[in-house]
């Protein structure tokens, strides 16, 4: 599993639990059950996969902690707009992600009036100018988190 998006995945895992909690209303909106309304079975199918992870990576828990404590307090709009990157970045090419990651580089300390002219200039290349921009402008490789 790519290590840059692992963590974001087990935060994603704990979405259930955190959505879960919110008031009846939204929950009466759903066609899934309650949590008490799953059956040990399915209880068991969300939880299985931060189970291992916990279990298989010791030395992460305290940053899986940390994601989910910042998952449960982001507002439901910003969740929506993890999820919708999360599966933005997994419908990547290798070299669309290769290009995202320059770019994320390239603009993570840029001001927002920077930032903003770059992207309009970026939206203006074509996909064959992108390509040599970020072979121009790679990103630094990327390094293994302890």
């Amino acid at each position: 599993m790519n290590r840059m998006i692992a963590p974001l995945l087990f935060a994603l895992a704990c979405a259930p639990l955190a959505t879960l909690a919110q008031t009846a209303p939204a929950a009466a909106q759903s066609n899934f059950p309650t949590w008490e309304q799953l059956t040990p079975a399915q209880r068991e199918l969300l939880i299985a996969p931060v189970r291992e992870r916990w279990n298989n990576e010791p030395h992460h828990r305290e940053r899986f902690m940390d994601y989910a404590k910042r998952w449960k307090s982001l507002p439901p709009d910003k969740r929506d707009d993890a999820r919708r990157g999360v599966q933005r970045w997994e419908n990547m090419t290798p070299q669309q992600r290769d290009e995202a990651r320059a770019v994320f580089h390239a603009t993570r300390q840029m001001d927002k009036p920077a930032r903003r002219a770059f992207m309009e200039q970026w939206q203006k290349m074509s996909p064959q100018q992108r390509t040599e921009w970020a072979k121009a402008h790679p990103a630094p490789e990327r390094r293994e988190r302890d």
